[in-house]
């Protein structure tokens, strides 16, 4: 099958999974139905064409196929009695079926676990062995989360529809977890699993063009793609990790830059600042600058202190301290630590750096130490081991 079926039926998937979940509010039955009707389409496009209305021909393949389904359980006879076969689907007219998905994947009944694990499957179409991959568990323990999450959902009764837009903040943490995991994973020999940041930004999207008048949704979607514009000169050669004081800038993704900036200049114009806004210009700020010596730090350092109002976040307190450092001299920075991170290795690989550049270099190699002792990283083991080597008394 071509690449561009594929992109079709991947964009159909969720979709026609939505379709059927509205009508019979059965995840499990439903997504076996809309494999089998993806199935068919992957071996009856590529000789016989795709239709005039691909979503409309998955969805009456798949309510045929559920049909016969459900017909195979007694339980669910007079369900099947009072089910018709739409002979031709007509779009719901005000709701996108693969936002209410999206947002029916993140019910609050879940854990974030299985919310990302739910969102992935469902509505990012990856499968069980791929999620399971990503996220370094075995197949067998991501099949009973998802089965889990699907139960979770059937059993909290919530009607298929859209819910009001207060659920919005959760999808977007997701998402928003799902980009972090792609772009930083937490372990493994990799730094990067492309597959899920892709995945995290293609889901924004379909928020965004759903929610274009939201500010946060296009700061999130700024923020993902000002980020992952980094991403090609984030590792070396070997797959080491590359700091951002080190990287070529010419490597990083021009094209994701301007979309990123235009997107986070417009949001912020609308006078209605939050995290993913402030955050999107603060790597705004990063990509923009010529250097990591030009960089505009005092810029930095007040959009950090912006971003505190919102949340006392120790991973923003932290950066907040790096951004201080460089301003007024590594000691002000050092002052700024707190140890809210605890065990987390970012806390003591920023001491550790923060020490390198105070000259205290036997107190900055063993920090550097403690934190690849606590990293889970591959890379990030050996980029802080690296470092620490280096330095001499």
């Amino acid at each position: 099958m071509t690449s561009g079926f594929e992109d079709l039926l991947r964009e159909l998937a969720p979709q026609v999974l939505a379709a059927l979940v509205r009508r019979y509010g059965n995840f499990d039955t439903a997504e076996d139905a809309v494999q089998e009707a993806l199935l068919a389409a992957a071996q009856q496009w590529p000789a016989g064409g795709v239709p005039d209305n691909p979503k409309a021909w998955l969805i009456t393949v798949a309510s045929r196929r559920l049909t016969d389904l459900l017909r195979s359980e007694s339980a669910r006879q007079r369900r099947e009695s009072t089910w018709v076969v739409p002979e031709h689907y007509t779009p719901a007219p005000t709701a996108d079926d693969s936002l209410v998905l999206l947002f029916l994947c993140c019910h609050p009944s879940l854990s974030p676990p299985s919310q990302i694990a739910l969102t992935l499957r469902a509505v990012g179409g990856l499968t069980t062995a791929e999620i399971a991959r990503a996220f370094l568990v075995p197949e067998a323990t991501m099949t009973r989360r998802i089965s889990r999450a699907k139960q979770a959902v059937k059993a909290s009764g919530v009607p298929f529809g859209l819910p009001a837009d207060d659920r919005l903040p959760v999808v977007l943490h997701v998402l928003y977890l799902i980009f972090n995991e792609g772009y930083a994973s937490t372990a493994g020999p990799s730094l990067h699993r492309v597959e899920l940041s892709a995945e995290a930004i293609r889901l924004t999207r379909m928020v965004h063009r759903l929610r274009p008048d939201d500010a946060e949704v296009a700061g999130l979607l700024a923020l993902m793609l000002l980020t992952d514009a980094r991403r090609p000169a984030r590792t070396g050669p070997n797959g080491e990790l590359v700091p951002m004081a080190e990287q070529d800038r010419n490597l990083w993704n021009a094209k994701d830059i301007a979309e990123g900036v235009g997107l986070v200049t417009a949001a912020l114009s609308r006078g209605e600042p939050g995290p993913y806004q402030l955050q999107a210009a603060i790597a705004a700020v990063h990509d923009e600058s010529p250097s990591y010596a030009q960089t505009d730090w005092p810029q930095i350092v007040g959009l950090y202190e912006l971003l505190l109002r919102f949340s006392d976040n120790p991973v923003v307190a932290l950066n907040h301290a790096v951004a201080v450092a460089m301003v007024d001299g590594p000691l002000k920075g050092l002052a700024l630590l707190d140890d809210r991170l605890g065990d987390d290795h970012r806390l003591h690989s920023v001491r550790a750096h923060l020490l390198e550049m105070s000259g205290d270099h036997a107190a900055a190699r063993a920090s550097y130490r403690e934190a690849a002792r606590r990293a889970t990283s591959l890379p990030q083991q050996r980029y802080l081991n690296a470092r620490a080597d280096r330095l001499t008394d």
